[in-house]
């Protein structure tokens, strides 16, 4: 009788199903959130999955982005999208050890106050390559200010959703992570 290596690594197929649950997991949430302007889940979600599961949602934050794109068209918003998240992602991973419930909800809080300047990167390259780098600062600067109380709605509510759910959600994941490595945490 053959037995289950617990150092081997689940098949693609595992992985591809984790990658359809966090992507679908992230659309529910967003489409459920809608009708309150600059609250989502998305954040807390994507830096969640990032902590317990790393090397998937490299795959799971494309995929989310083109869903969003085919659902909500591929408009100057989704170009932001594509730089974002990943960073998000990127800095979650980096600081990925911290087990603080108040260290992930300053970044949550933080992503979403910076949220709108982020945004702002493309305007900065559209206004520079039609009237110069004063141009450039000016699109990206008037961009950013107007935004910044929805980046205030924003930093709030992903604070406070971390805050909230980090414990709990935690928990779980670390449960389902467990199963799904089987002990293989150097995968992580």
């Amino acid at each position: 009788m053959a037995t289950i290596n617990q150092n081997k690594a689940k098949s693609p197929a595992h992985e591809i199903a984790l990658v359809g649950l966090m992507v679908a997991l992230i659309e529910v949430c967003k489409v459920a959130m809608m009708n309150i302007p600059n609250v989502e889940m998305t954040t807390f979600l994507i830096i969640m999955f990032t902590i317990f599961y790393g090397r998937p949602v490299l795959f799971a934050i494309p995929v989310f982005i083109l869903i969003e794109g085919v659902m909500f068209g591929f408009g100057l918003w989704w170009v932001m999208y594509l730089y974002a998240w990943p960073m998000l992602a990127l800095v979650a991973w980096l600081v990925r050890k911290q087990t603080s419930v108040w260290i992930w909800s300053m970044l949550s809080g933080t992503f979403g106050l910076l949220f709108g300047l982020l945004c702002s990167l493309p305007y900065f390259v559209i206004g520079a390559a039609e009237g110069g780098l004063a141009a450039g600062v000016a699109g990206m600067f008037s961009y950013w200010i107007a935004g910044i109380p929805f980046d205030i709605t924003h930093g709030v509510g992903n604070f406070v959703i971390m805050l909230v759910l980090y414990h709990p959600v935690r928990l779980i994941l670390q449960k389902t992570r467990d199963t799904y490595f089987a002990g293989n945490a150097e995968r992580i």
